[in-house]
């Protein structure tokens, strides 16, 4: 997978893509992940890439012009992206579908927004997704695009070590995740659980299930459906 981002803050993304997975994903040529400077796509000296908004109000807008630059250079040189994907606190949420929706794509272009927003223009015209990490709002797209690449690239054949710790994960089948325990057996007076010592998988496997619904009833019913809500 490719996935190109936009921003004028570059940087930002150096120190996060250097590690961990994102590193390991990139260094096994599972993932390619590059920051373009929004910047080096204006045309006046003084590398505008703001203006004040039509119809007055506080804050600067982004400009069209160097967004639309932008993506189409990354066409010509890459090929055009499955989604062009702007980082938005009015663009439909972050989830988990979404993000093995995002995962089967081969490329992606990811626009980072700042100041007080992005001209409309590049809404309607350029991207062909608006998605939100969450309802409240940032200086930047640039953590929101973190968020998803991270979200996006541990989906990816190859890159965690167990594939199953993927889809036994929170949010994969529609619950949040049972608890987890290690050692010591007992900690401060705290034991874990004796079905997790007990070596009867079955068991195990019942109690999981049961108390990943419990925790979803009680934290977040929301994920459950009005039917499993009654029962």
């Amino acid at each position: 997978m490719r996935i190109d981002v936009v921003t004028i803050f570059p940087s930002m993304f150096e120190s996060y893509m250097a590690e961990s997975m994102l590193r390991l994903a990139q260094e096994r040529g599972i993932a390619r992940v590059e920051v373009h400077d929004l910047r080096n796509y204006t045309t006046d000296r003084h590398r505008q890439v703001d203006d004040e908004p039509y119809g007055g109000g506080p804050g600067m807008v982004m400009k069209p012009e160097p967004f639309f630059a932008a993506v189409e250079d990354l066409a010509d040189r890459f090929g055009a992206a499955q989604e062009t994907i702007m980082m938005s606190p009015r663009g439909e949420p972050l989830t988990q579908a979404v993000l093995e929706d995002l995962a089967g794509a081969s490329q992606l272009v990811l626009l980072c927004g700042r100041y007080e927003g992005v001209d409309e223009r590049v809404h309607e015209h350029l991207a062909t997704r608006e998605v939100s990490i969450g309802d409240y709002v940032l200086t930047g797209g640039e953590l929101p695009a973190m968020v998803l690449i991270d979200g996006v690239v541990r989906l990816l054949a190859g890159v965690l070590g167990d594939h199953t710790s993927v889809q036994e994960e929170t949010f994969s089948g529609g619950l949040l995740e049972y608890p987890q325990y290690t050692r010591p057996a007992t900690f401060r007076g705290w034991p874990v659980p004796e079905v997790l010592l007990s070596g009867n998988h079955s068991e195990i496997e019942r109690w999981r299930a049961q108390r990943a619904r419990e925790v979803t009833e009680e934290r977040r019913p929301d994920l459950l459906g009005p039917e499993a809500r009654e029962k």
